[in-house]
């Protein structure tokens, strides 16, 4: 970094090294304070343990014995087993270390350890030896002495290391009481060690981190009201700092471009759907009402009240509707009101049929939608072959999204004059597409992040136009409004 500071990497690295010294220190201060304190006063009692464990096990099988001869059940024998192995077990782990234990045990414990081989040889004799015979019960009342002095020499034995004990604890009583004072002490300078270094942490990390943290928070929240944030050093968190406070200003006036120009693309597509609301073929409307008089002379006037209807509805949602989205139902009713109309011009030659899954109906869709396409496939498709064809409107959720299909048997294009079509769409050239087909693309692809347009044509086949979107992605800002009966 520059001549004023480190780097981040350096002061992380040094207050690792202060981190890592104090663990170290504390880790081996606490080890000497255990092995200093705990060390010798463990020995002694170890010591007395050991001792008090085997005065306890040969206590634990005279009686064991005694219970076994007055008795002489297998399960009392196996009883008094198992005490001589404890015995035998707590015999081995008395100190027999001449150093350790001093003269004085070492040779008691010695004497015990003899009296104990004494004690199991006259014990196999007695195994081998039948109530009926005279020397039983001397051979029995000899082992019962042994096992009484046994006791009484390990009771002396737990009373020597006791008092051995106490003498070691009153040498050592000293540095015993001023060992809690030293780990206090210790403890005292590693906290005070600790606080330096969080308090070096949070200052020179963890309080720019934050801060930088909330002003992103706030960022994202559409928030630009916050100051500048200041440099904390020239290290790369100062680094950061600086870098942040530029794109801030710079992602300020982005979105405030963005949402001058997304306010004229919503003006601009408000007036291509009233332009293409007001786009009224005046062929088609002249050869209607041609028709519509023609019919009132020669037929009932029911019929040409139906047909006023139809029109008047189509006219009235056509020019009325200020509304961005509509329940795709009345969608199907403009069609099906046009489609009335066409069917009077041009009788059975072209037919009408929808299948749309009833939980598609009251989803709001781009108003204007359907009719366009239905009308395309009428013009471009039908009404020039002699034997007419049929159009196919579905509608079907797969999962969250909706799909909506306008299909026809009609006349069909050849791939290339598709392909051009396509290219003309994503290009925005109305002149390839027609207003209707481009104004709908666009739409779609404008009021709803994953919105789509797929368009499938044969030669002698037909078109097939379906468009996908997931209703709850719509953005645009102006909302359904449900419309007056007058208008329905």
């Amino acid at each position: 970094m520059g001549k004023h500071g480190f780097s981040l990497e350096k002061k992380v690295k040094r207050i690792a090294a202060c981190a890592g010294a104090v663990v170290f220190f504390s880790m081996s201060a606490n080890l000497l304070i255990t092995w200093l304190g705990l060390g010798g006063f463990g020995a002694i009692l170890e010591s007395n343990a050991e001792s008090l464990a085997f005065w306890s096990a040969i206590d634990a099988e005279s009686l064991a014995f005694e219970h076994y001869v007055s008795t002489s059940m297998p399960e009392d024998r196996k009883r008094f087993l198992e005490t001589r192995e404890n015995t035998q077990a707590c015999l081995e782990a008395l100190p027999f270390d001449y150093q350790k234990v001093g003269e004085e045990r070492y040779a008691w414990i010695w004497s015990i350890r003899n009296m104990y081989d004494t004690y199991e040889k006259e014990l196999e004799i007695f195994e081998h030896t039948e109530r009926q015979e005279p020397e039983y019960v001397e051979r029995l009342y000899r082992i019962y002495r042994v096992q009484t002095y046994m006791k009484d020499r390990a009771g002396q034995l737990e009373q020597m290391t006791v008092k051995d004990g106490n003498e070691e604890y009153e040498k050592n009583r000293f540095l015993f009481s001023m060992l809690p004072a030293v780990g206090i002490l210790w403890g005292a300078g590693v906290l005070w060690m600790v606080w330096q270094l969080s308090r070096t942490v949070r200052r020179k990390i963890v309080e720019p981190v934050v801060m930088l943290a909330g002003e992103a928070e706030r960022i994202g929240k559409n928030d630009f009201s916050g100051p500048e944030l200041k440099e904390t050093g020239e290290d790369e968190i100062g680094l950061l700092i600086r870098s942040f406070n530029k794109m801030k200003a710079a992602t300020k006036g982005y979105i405030e471009a963005l949402k001058e120009n997304h306010e004229k693309e919503r003006q601009l597509e408000a007036v291509r759907l009233q332009m293409l609301k007001s786009q009224i073929n005046p062929h088609f409307l002249f050869n209607t009402l041609n028709m519509i008089a023609g019919t009132a002379q020669i037929e009932d006037a029911a019929a040409t009240e139906k047909m006023i209807h139809a029109l008047s509805r189509l006219f009235r949602y056509n020019l009325k509707s200020a509304a961005s989205v509509m329940p795709l139902e009345r969608e199907l009713r403009v069609v099906q009101d046009y489609m009335y109309l066409q069917q009077m011009r041009f009788g059975k030659r072209i037919q009408y049929f929808t299948d749309c899954s009833p939980e598609t109906l009251e989803i709001l869709v781009p108003s204007f939608m359907l009719q366009p396409l239905v009308e395309n496939a009428v013009k471009h498709g039908l009404s020039t072959r002699s034997k007419g064809g049929k159009i196919l409107v579905r509608s079907w959720k797969d999962k969250q999204r909706l799909w909506i299909s306008v299909a026809d048997t009609g006349e069909g294009m050849e791939s290339e004059k598709l392909e051009a079509i396509k290219r003309a769409l994503t290009e925005g050239d109305e002149q390839g597409t027609g207003i209707g087909v481009g104004n709908i693309y666009r739409r779609i692809h404008t009021m709803y992040r994953d919105g789509e347009m797929f368009l499938y044509s044969r030669r002698g086949c037909g078109t097939v136009v379906q468009l996908v979107f997931t209703p709850e992605h719509y953005k645009d800002c102006l909302l359904y409004t449900s419309p007056s009966p007058r208008d329905a």
